[in-house]
C-alpha cells in the first residue's frame, strides 16, 4: 500500500449492545473475531490439560496414573481438541478480526452468517467433550479414527463424536465462504488482488481448501455412520468393503488440512518479520504463487501416509516425488522470509521473536517430514514417535507459536493497550525451550523404535521420555503468563499509538487504537 488515504470514523452511533446479548446475537467481525480467539484458547487449554495427562503417564515406564483405554481416549480428544477445536478457530478468529480492516471493508460480508458459524462451535465441542462421561467412554482410536476401529470396535458415544465432526464442518465452511465473499466483494477501491497484505491472501487460498475438503470429511464420518447403524460395508472387508478405502478418504481431507493449519501462519509470519525488519517484504508476487502451489499440491500427496499399506512401487514413487516437490515452493517461501530479515533494522519485541522462531522450528519440521517421505525409510519410521516429533515440530512452532506471534503483534491494535514487554519475552523463552525439550528428544526415541500411542514402554526409552514430560510441563505452565498477560493488557495499561509498530504499514494501522466498531464506515482509496 504506497498511499494510503485515511477516511475511518469514529461514529460510534452503531455501538455495541449491552450485557449477553451483545456476544450473543452480534454481528460485528471484531466481537465475533474475540469469542473465536476466546473459545480457541479455552479450548487449547483443556487439549493441553490432555496432553500433559499423557506426559504425566509417560514419565516413567509402566502404568502409574490412568488406564490404558483412558490413556486412548486423551490422544484420540487431545488431537482432535487442538485441530479442531484450538488451531483452525483462532486462525478464523484472527481473520474475522484483521481481513475486514485489512482489505478497507466495514465488517464481514454476510455478518449473520459469522455469528451463525461461531456458534455453532460451543454445542459441537460439548458434545464430544461429554462423550468422555458416557457408557464405554470416548472416541479412543486416535484423531485419524481408521476404520474397524472407529466403527466395528468404536465405543457407543462415536455416533455422538459423528454428530460433532458434521457441526464442525459446517462451521468451517460457512466461515470460509464469508471469508471468500468479503475478500472478492469488500475491498477497497483501487485493492487489486496483488496489492492485498499476505495474510488476506494466505486465507483466501485457505477458504478454498477447507469448502473443498470438509465436505469429504463429512462423507467419510457417514459412511461411518451408515457402516455403524445401516449395515453397511463401505469399510468392512466382511460384507466387501475395504479399511484402506477409509485411509484414502480421510487422508484425501487429512492433508490439505495440515496445510489449513499452516497457510494462515504463512501469512501472519509474513505481516510480522517486514515490520520489525523495517523492510518490505522480499517476493511478494512469488510468496503468492508459492502459496497457491502448496495448496494445489496439497490435494496429490494424500498416500505418503499409507506407504505401508501396500500399495503398488510406481504409486509409492508418485506419492513420495510429489511430496518432495512441495519442499520447492516452501523453500522460497523460507528464503523470502530470510532475506527480508538480511540487512533489515532489525528489533526483537516480542511478535519477532516468536516468528523468528517460527522460521527455524518449522524449517526443522520441515526436514523431518523430507525424511518421511522417502518411501523406502518410512516403513522404519511408521506410527513411532518420530512421526509424533514431526507433526508436533511442524505444527506447534507452526501453528501454535504463529497465533502468539500474531496476538502479541494485534493485540495493542485491539485493546488499545500495549501489553507488558518483558512477561511477553519471557513468556517466549520459557515456551521456545519447552518446545524443544519436549518434542525433539522424540525424534531419537521414534528413530530406536518407540510406538506411538502406547501408555507403556521399554526400559530403554526412559530416559528420553522423562526429559520431554519435562519440557511438556514447562511449556504448559508457561501458558499461564500469555493468558495473563493479554488479561492485563484488555484490562488496561500504557496506551498504544494508532500504528503501534514503527515499521508497520497496511490499512489496519490507519485506524485508531481500539478501532472503532464498524471499522471503515466509508472505504478507503488504495493507490
Amino acid at each position: 500500500m504506497s498511499t494510503l488515504e485515511q477516511t475511518a470514523s469514529t461514529d460510534h452511533h452503531h455501538g455495541p449492545a449491552k450485557g449477553i446479548t451483545r456476544w450473543l446475537y452480534t454481528t460485528n467481525h471484531k466481537d465475533i473475531g474475540t469469542m473465536y480467539l476466546i473459545f480457541s484458547l479455552v479450548m487449547f487449554m483443556v487439549g493441553g490439560c490432555m496432553a500433559l495427562t499423557i506426559r504425566a503417564e509417560l514419565f516413567q515406564p509402566g502404568l502409574q496414573l490412568i488406564q490404558p483405554e483412558f490413556f486412548n481416549q486423551m490422544t484420540t480428544m487431545h488431537g482432535l481438541i487442538m485441530v479442531f477445536g484450538a488451531v483452525m478457530p483462532a486462525f478464523v478468529g484472527l481473520a474475522n478480526w484483521m481481513v475486514p480492516m485489512m482489505v478497507g471493508a466495514p465488517d464481514m460480508a454476510l455478518p449473520r452468517m459469522n455469528n451463525w458459524s461461531f456458534w455453532i462451535l460451543p454445542f459441537a465441542f460439548s458434545m464430544m467433550l461429554m462423550t468422555l462421561f458416557m457408557e464405554g467412554g470416548g472416541p479412543n482410536f486416535g484423531w485419524t479414527f481408521y476404520a474397524p476401529l472407529s466403527t466395528t470396535y468404536a465405543p457407543p458415544s462415536v455416533t455422538f463424536f459423528i454428530f460433532a465432526v458434521h457441526m464442525m464442518g459446517i462451521s468451517s465452511i460457512m466461515g470460509a465462504i464469508n471469508i471468500i465473499a468479503t475478500i472478492f466483494n469488500l475491498r477497497a477501491p483501487g485493492m487489486t488482488f496483488m496489492k492485498m497484505p499476505l495474510f488476506v491472501w494466505t486465507w483466501l487460498i485457505t477458504a478454498f481448501l477447507l469448502i473443498a475438503v470438509m465436505p469429504v470429511l463429512a462423507g467419510v464420518v457417514t459412511m461411518m455412520l451408515m457402516d455403524i447403524h445401516f449395515g453397511t460395508s463401505f469399510f468392512n472387508a466382511a460384507g466387501g468393503g475395504d479399511p484402506v478405502l477409509f485411509q484414502h478418504v480421510f487422508w484425501f481431507f487429512g492433508h490439505p488440512e495440515v496445510y489449513i493449519m499452516i497457510l494462515p501462519a504463512f501469512g501472519i509470519v509474513s505481516e510480522i518479520i517486514p515490520t520489525f525488519a523495517r523492510k518490505k517484504l522480499f517476493g511478494y508476487t512469488s510468496m503468492v504463487y508459492a502459496t497457491s502451489s502448496i495448496a494445489i499440491l496439497s490435494f496429490v500427496v494424500w498416500a505418503h501416509h499409507m506407504f505401508t499399506v501396500g500399495m503398488p512401487l510406481i504409486g509409492e514413487l508418485f506419492f513420495m516425488f510429489t511430496t518432495m516437490l512441495i519442499a520447492v515452493p516452501t523453500g522460497v517461501k523460507v528464503f523470502n522470509w530470510i532475506a527480508t530479515m538480511f540487512r533489515g533494522s532489525m528489533t526483537f519485541e516480542t511478535p519477532m521473536l516468536f516468528a523468528v522462531a517460527f522460521v527455524v522450528l518449522f524449517t526443522i519440521g520441515g526436514f523431518s517430514g523430507l525424511m518421511l517421505a522417502i518411501a523406502p525409510v518410512d516403513f522404519q519410521y511408521h506410527d513411532t514417535y518420530f512421526v509424533v516429533a514431526h507433526f508436533h515440530y511442524v505444527l506447534v512452532p507452526g501453528a501454535i507459536f504463529s497465533i502468539m506471534a500474531a496476538t502479541y503483534y494485534w493485540l495493542p491494535k485491539w485493546t488499545g493497550n500495549m501489553y507488558n514487554e518483558s512477561m511477553g519475552k519471557l513468556h517466549f523463552w520459557l515456551s521456545f525451550i519447552g518446545v524443544n525439550i519436549t518434542f525433539f528428544p522424540m525424534h531419537f526415541i521414534g528413530l530406536a523404535g518407540m510406538p506411538r500411542r502406547i501408555p507403556d514402554y521399554a526400559l530403554q526409552f526412559a530416559d528420553f521420555n522423562m526429559v520431554a514430560s519435562v519440557g511438556a510441563f514447562l511449556f504448559g505452565f508457561s501458558q499461564l503468563l500469555f493468558i495473563y498477560n493479554i488479561v492485563c493488557c484488555a484490562k488496561g495499561g500504557k496506551k498504544a499509538t494508532d500504528r503501534v509498530w514503527e515499521g508497520s504499514h497496511g490499512l489496519e494501522w490507519t485506524l485508531s487504537s481500539p478501532p472503532p466498531y464498524h471499522s471503515f464506515s466509508q472505504p478507503p482509496k488504495v493507490e
